[in-house]
Formats: C-alpha cells, sequence, structure tokens
C-alpha cells in the first residue's frame, strides 16, 4: 500500500471521527436542554412540605387548620403558575371545600389527587386515653398533598396531556358520628362536566418502609403502565407486583363513574389513624420513589 493511499484512509477515518462527534454532542445537548426544562422531583422538598402541614395542627373541615393550608395550597399553586378554583359543597349535612389546581387548555386532561384533611380522633391509637385527640396526619393526608405539591412545582406546561391537581377534603372521617367517608371525591365527581381520562390518587405513601400493592379496585391498565415504570427506575421492591388490598379510597366515585382510576396506597402504616402519625414516621425516600415513578409516568403520556 503506498503512503497515498494510507493518508487517504486516515483522512476520511478522521472525518468520520469528527462527523460522530459532532453528532453526538449535539444529541447530548439537546438531551440535557431538555434535562434542564425538566427539574427532578425533590424529596427534601416534599418532605419539608409534610412537615410544615403538621405544624399547622389538624386540617379537620370548619378548623383553623383547614383555612391554613387551603390558604398555602393556594399561593404555592399560583406561584408555580396553576390557576386554582376552591370549590365548596354541601354533601350529608357537612360543609366541604375542594382544592383544584388547573393549567393549559381545556380538554382531554389527567387528574391527579390527594386528600388534605385529617381524621377527627384518633380511634386506633394503642392508648385509650389518646383515642379523642386529632390526628396529626403527617401520612394519612401530609404524604399525598407533599408529593401532588411538588409535582405542581417541576411539571413543564407544555405536557401532551394537561394535569388537573385536586386536593380533596372530607376523605378521612369515616366512622364517627354522621361522618362518611370520601365527601370531597364524591361530590367533586357528581359535578364533573367534562371527565378526565384518569385519575390518579396518592394516598399514605411516606411510610419509611413503604410497600405500594396493586388495589383490587383500581384500573387495571393504570396499574401496569405506573407500576411499569416504578420497575423502570429500578423501584419494583416499593412497587409489588402483587394484589393485596380493596380499598375505600378517593379512586371510588371515579371508578362507579366509569372513569379509570388507580390508587396509590400503603396500607401496612403502623401509625394509621393514631397520635403517632407525625412527620418523623415520613420518609424523604420514599416521597421520592413515589414523586419519581408518576413524573416518569406523566411525561410518557401522549
Amino acid at each position: 500500500m503506498d503512503n497515498r493511499s494510507i493518508f487517504l484512509k486516515l483522512f476520511l477515518l478522521t472525518c468520520l471521527i469528527i462527523l460522530f462527534t459532532v453528532i453526538f454532542s449535539a444529541g447530548c445537548s439537546e438531551y440535557n436542554e431538555i434535562e434542564k426544562e425538566i427539574p427532578g422531583f425533590n424529596g427534601e422538598r416534599a418532605y419539608s412540605d409534610v412537615e410544615y402541614q403538621v405544624s399547622l395542627g389538624p386540617r379537620i373541615p370548619g378548623t383553623p387548620g383547614q383555612d391554613q393550608i387551603l390558604k398555602w395550597l393556594n399561593e404555592e399553586l399560583t406561584q408555580y403558575g396553576w390557576d386554582v378554583e376552591l370549590q365548596v359543597h354541601e354533601i350529608k349535612g357537612k360543609t366541604i371545600t375542594n382544592l383544584i389546581a388547573s393549567r393549559g387548555e381545556d380538554g382531554q386532561y389527567i387528574l391527579l389527587g390527594a386528600h388534605y384533611d385529617t381524621r377527627i380522633f384518633a380511634d386506633l391509637d394503642p392508648d385509650p386515653g389518646l383515642r379523642n385527640s386529632p390526628v396529626p396526619g403527617a401520612n394519612d393526608g401530609g404524604s399525598g398533598v407533599a408529593v401532588l405539591l411538588e409535582m405542581a412545582r417541576i411539571l413543564p406546561d407544555d405536557l401532551h396531556m394537561p394535569v388537573q391537581i385536586v386536593f380533596f377534603d372530607a376523605e378521612d372521617n369515616g366512622g364517627i358520628g354522621d361522618w362518611d367517608w370520601i365527601l370531597g371525591s364524591r361530590a367533586f365527581v357528581k359535578q364533573l362536566e367534562i371527565p378526565p381520562e384518569a385519575a390518579i390518587i396518592v394516598d399514605m405513601v411516606g411510610d419509611a418502609d413503604l410497600k405500594i400493592y396493586k388495589e383490587y379496585n383500581s384500573n387495571d391498565d393504570l396499574i401496569e403502565q405506573i407500576w411499569e415504570k416504578a420497575r423502570l427506575l429500578g423501584y419494583d421492591e416499593v412497587f409489588l407486583s402483587e394484589y393485596k388490598f380493596s380499598v375505600l379510597d378517593d379512586h371510588t366515585p371515579f371508578i362507579e363513574a366509569g372513569i379509570p382510576a388507580v390508587d396509590i396506597i400503603d396500607l401496612d402504616y403502623p401509625y394509621w389513624h393514631t397520635t403517632a402519625d407525625t412527620a418523623d414516621k415520613v420518609s424523604v425516600e420514599s416521597l421520592q420513589i413515589v414523586g419519581d415513578t408518576l413524573l416518569a409516568w406523566i411525561l410518557s403520556l401522549e
């Protein structure tokens, strides 16, 4: 092989290397720009939101704690570009207030929901002397709110499928006097004009020993989609493949109305409806796992 042939081959090889480098760099640059535009879920910030909610005291309908959490949620959501509406209903003799955060055009949308209220009495407390005390609601109420509020901060405003976020009142006081369960979500679904394509309910997702089983009443297709995202993220030891519970929760009115819905919940929580449902029982890592999974699922929608 003469020197000219060797030089030509080296020149062509150099050109290919340069071309590949330019293409790869451009691709990385584009990917990095996308990554910059979509911040990651911040579990630490979500945990701070749990602590703040607990600091407000009980968030029982008709109490100062309810007024304060609604004011705080309104301020936070408005700051991040969401349109906020307070929806007041009379249902079964109770006045309840849902908070609805919307962004984007009307039409098809996905609904994310969590209840913000806390239980009036800690009737499952192991100490009988504490069973008339209110539940602090760090996990049962606080964790779902924290995940969805953080989601509201980071979701881009140009999603393929717009998202509506609803914070439901009066989910948690069934079995106490003349109260019933899931009043806020029942009232919300009853007045729906445009139903969501799907409703995702997040409840009790902060347990340090988080185990989220598939729930029997939830839509199977939605379960598979969300659980697959968790698996791809390496969270299959938290989002477990087995079915375990049949739950009456804020997803129930949607299911009854024929709207696909799923309940993301960990019922194996030893402090449920006790005075020990405090912020120290909630894990940053658990909030992060649920937030990452929900974000991945939402960003995959077309």
